[in-house]
């Protein structure tokens, strides 16, 4: 009887315990992909399913460098993903201020490097929750999925399934060169990082129900490069019904309103590609292919590797294209928007009016009149204040006419400066948004206040809102409006949140001709 009774309490404790931490068996971690079986991890918050570095293509090493992604292999048996993958190759900095080492790679990279990580609270496949697909910057020399400020576990707790994904970067990821082009069935070189991007759209379509993710609801966002690469996503046939909605964070209508470039560029990218084979000593491709990635990244040529207009990704025809709805914005002390990464410019109204004459030429006496500082201590906040007039108008410019191909748009300004009383001269810089987008403020060691938990409780939700609906919109947030020709507004996010002019009509009148110029 007494050893009955002993059975019947530990049945009872291992089905007790599986009704209270079901999330701990086996099972529950593993799911069916394409290629095989996955076993992740439970994320900090065990309601949270993490899948690391799976493949989404195959390694593109040996006679696939400078190759088209190819499809990656199958795997018998249950490959563990709970490991993140090494960035793809090259040359690591640890941290360049204003960006911590929360904001850059640590660890190890590698010519094998196209994998993703997915995040997701979906309790069973089939539950059709939105997809976010994160594709992060880096000026397309240097980046990954692994980068601590992307965590994606507090917007997978919002309802969403997030994605990271790795793409080749530098000269792995953009050589052009003639020879590549003729071996090319495509007769195309060069953007082997965006058709990386483009292989992990497709396998995302084809895989993220296994996840509890919506294949037919698929948002794409990034920053800096990474935005440079939503946005030509959204103009490459290639993409075409891989994703419904993006989001743009400081990347094109920052500087201009202009969205791509014109020309022969795949002529003047393989020029480029030719110098830098002859540089390295190479012969042919084949003497490429056999450098190691380190030696084809010495050197500060790497960094001219972009992408191009390659009449494969990126056709070279201008025929406008129907896109998908938008939002896009930057923040307050962006790059060409009031930050300054370098030593500052003299602070003194001689130096000012004559940056101001060569600058505007004809328009400098309008520039002055309207900017014009009282003594020399105006002139580093008019600097301030006229880029980012400048930046907000260029943006509603780009607006009103991606409007006409995305239908909706929305535009925001970001404000709010990470408190840092180390460093109070980076304001709200390049990349400053992020930790509050992805809501992940405790990564990193800094005072924050109560009204820095509450933006990023606020931006995150419009992000993931935008991401299950196509409006950012939700309750107890600030109204955001969609963009509109009639209204030179844009939403300001930060302590303040709600529309706010894109400047001073005068202003607005005046940046409008200047940028109609450029």
């Amino acid at each position: 009887m007494q050893r009955r009774f002993g059975v019947f309490i530990s049945l009872t404790i291992i089905i007790l315990g599986v009704a209270l931490f079901p999330s701990c068996g086996r099972n529950n971690l593993e799911l069916r992909v394409e290629q095989g079986l996955l076993s992740g991890a439970l994320g900090a918050d065990p309601s949270i399913r993490v899948y690391k570095g799976i493949p989404f293509a195959a390694p593109p090493v040996g006679e696939l460098r400078w190759k088209e992604p190819r499809p990656p292999e199958s795997w018998t048996g249950v490959r563990p993903a709970d490991t993140f993958s090494p960035a793809c190759s090259q040359n690591l900095a640890g941290s360049r201020l204003p960006w911590t080492e929360e904001y850059m790679h640590q660890g190890e990279t590698d010519e094998d490097c196209l994998y993703l990580n997915i995040w997701t609270g979906a309790e069973a496949e089939g539950e059709k929750r939105p997809v976010m697909v994160y594709i992060y910057g880096g000026g397309f020399s240097e980046g990954s999925n692994t980068v601590a400020v992307y965590d994606g576990e507090a917007l997978a707790r919002k309802g969403v399934v997030l994605v990271g994904i790795n793409y080749r970067v530098g000269p792995l990821g953009f050589l052009a060169h003639p020879e590549l082009t003729q071996e090319s069935e495509n007769r195309s070189s060069g953007n082997y990082g965006l058709l990386d991007q483009v292989a992990a759209l497709q396998w995302i379509h084809d895989n993220i129900a296994a996840f509890g993710g919506d294949p037919g609801q698929v948002t794409l966002f990034g920053q800096s490069a990474g935005a440079m690469s939503v946005a030509y996503l959204m103009q490459s046939p290639l993409a075409e019904g891989l994703f419904t909605r993006a989001i743009i964070h400081s990347g094109p209508g920052l500087f201009s309103p202009g969205q791509r470039d014109s020309g022969n560029a795949l002529v003047s990218a393989e020029q480029a590609g030719t110098n830098f084979a002859e540089a390295k000593g190479a012969a042919t491709i084949a003497d490429l292919r056999a450098m190691s990635p380190e030696t084809l990244l010495e050197g500060p040529a790497t960094a001219r590797f972009s992408p191009i207009l390659d009449n494969r990704f990126l056709p070279a025809d201008d025929r406008v294209r129907s896109q998908v709805p938008v939002m896009n914005g930057f923040t307050a002390d962006d790059m060409g928007a009031g930050g300054s990464l370098g030593p500052p410019p003299e602070a003194k109204i001689a130096a000012y009016e004559k940056e101001a004459r060569q600058r505007y030429r004809e328009r400098a006496k309008t520039f002055l009149s309207l900017y014009r500082p009282d003594s020399d201590m105006d002139v580093p906040d008019l600097r301030k204040e006229s880029a980012r007039d400048r930046a907000r108008v260029s943006l509603y410019l780009w607006a009103a006419e991606q409007t006409k191909v995305s239908g909706q748009v929305f535009t925001y300004y970001f404000d709010r400066a990470i408190p840092w009383p180390e460093h109070p001269e980076f304001g709200a810089f390049h990349s400053g948004e992020l930790p509050y987008v992805f809501n992940n403020l405790h990564i990193f060691d800094r005072p924050w206040e109560a009204i820095d938990r509450t933006v990023a409780e606020q931006v995150s939700s419009y992000w993931t809102n935008f991401a299950k609906t196509g409006n950012p919109n939700g309750p107890d947030l600030p109204e955001w409006t969609p963009f509109s020709s009639t209204a030179t507004t844009t939403m300001q996010l930060g302590a303040r949140m709600g529309a706010m002019p894109v400047a001073d009509r005068d202003k607005v009148a005046f940046w409008k001709e200047v940028l109609s110029g450029d």
